[in-house]
């Protein structure tokens, strides 16, 4: 059977199931959510959730293609990023082909590549190659004028740029960001749930040239957005340039944060993004346990192959206090 023998991503974001297990409250560092998101009415009608969804999601792209200066057919829009970047690989790629994906990052890329066939490997022979930027879990954030560069390569050698800009949004610099520009080498993927902080109701959306959205479009499922989702993205993109104050406050803390730390025993990736990687000289398994039973939920990266490193969201002040007490406690 296709993808039997394709080992599942671990992914962050299990404190749900956490709180189930445990019966406590935790807090949850393993997701990299925005902590001080705009402020979104979220009420839902019965008549909200009384027809199907317009399966054009025409005044949504609209609005997403407003935003960023593009047209309406450069935008696809997805049940969260994920499903884009399924549908993108099952579109693009065939079996055997090569697909160029850096390490450490975000282990979908490399997932949903081996389920459409693609081998990951040489990255000079690659149909597609993956950029994560910012990096997920390390933070680094690379400039535009190095993607464009990066970009010209690519298309000389046929090859199509994956560029996923799911925390762009809220990182130190959004400018950085290539969602405006449209070449026929370049999909670019984003995320409005993690920045917005509502990441049950999985949302993603992508921008690229109309021949490739096209393909996409016809992959997808239909209805693939549901109504509450789209309800909910119109508004956030109506609040979005209030995302500026949330970076702001961001960077605020996740310089108090890496201040806080510098005591312990650990080494902090630099970051420009909303999470922390942070290396510890040691497995983290126990750590990550530890942790737990003290209300404090990170990220394992044993999946990035990282096994002595743990990655943790930038919250609130109370809750970057709490994190900092609990591994001072643990590590000591």
């Amino acid at each position: 059977m296709k993808g039997q023998d394709v080992e599942k991503v671990i992914h962050g974001g299990t404190v749900i199931r956490a709180r189930k297990e445990t019966g406590a409250r935790i807090i949850d560092f393993s997701a990299s959510i925005n902590p001080y998101p705009p402020e979104l009415s979220l009420s839902i009608s019965r008549e909200d959730l009384s027809d199907y969804p317009d399966d054009t999601y025409t005044e949504l792209k609209e609005t997403i293609a407003t935003r960023f200066g593009v047209s309406p057919d450069e935008i696809t829009l997805g049940n969260g990023s994920i499903e884009i970047l399924r549908t993108f690989c099952h579109c693009v790629l065939l079996p055997g082909d090569r697909v160029g994906v850096p390490s450490p990052t975000f282990g979908e890329y490399e997932y949903s590549s081996r389920l459409a066939g693609a081998i990951p490997g040489d990255s000079a022979r690659a149909k597609v190659s993956f950029l994560c930027n910012p990096n997920n879990p390390t933070g680094h954030l690379r400039t535009r004028d190095d993607i464009l560069a990066f970009l010209e390569k690519c298309a000389a050698s046929g090859c199509l740029l994956f560029l996923d800009e799911a925390f762009i949004e809220i990182s130190d610099d959004p400018a950085q960001s290539l969602a405006g520009t449209i070449h026929p080498n370049l999909f670019v993927l984003r995320s409005l749930t993690k920045s917005f902080a509502v990441p049950g109701i999985r949302f993603g959306y992508g921008i690229g040239h109309p021949d490739l959205i096209s393909c996409l479009e016809a992959f997808r499922p239909p209805w693939n957005v549901s109504t509450v989702a789209v309800k909910v993205a119109l508004e956030a993109f109506a609040r979005y340039d209030e995302l500026t104050t949330s970076g702001k406050k961001i960077r605020e803390e996740r310089a108090w944060l890496c201040s806080a730390l510098r005591d312990l025993p650990v080494r902090i990736e630099p970051s420009k993004a909303n999470f922390l990687l942070i290396h510890t000289g040691r497995d983290v398994r126990d750590l990550c346990t530890r942790l737990l039973r003290k209300g404090i939920l990170v990220r394992d990266c044993h999946s990035f192959g990282l096994p002595e490193s743990i990655r943790v969201a930038v919250r609130t002040r109370e809750e970057n206090a709490l994190l900092v007490e609990a591994l001072s406690s643990c590590m000591h």
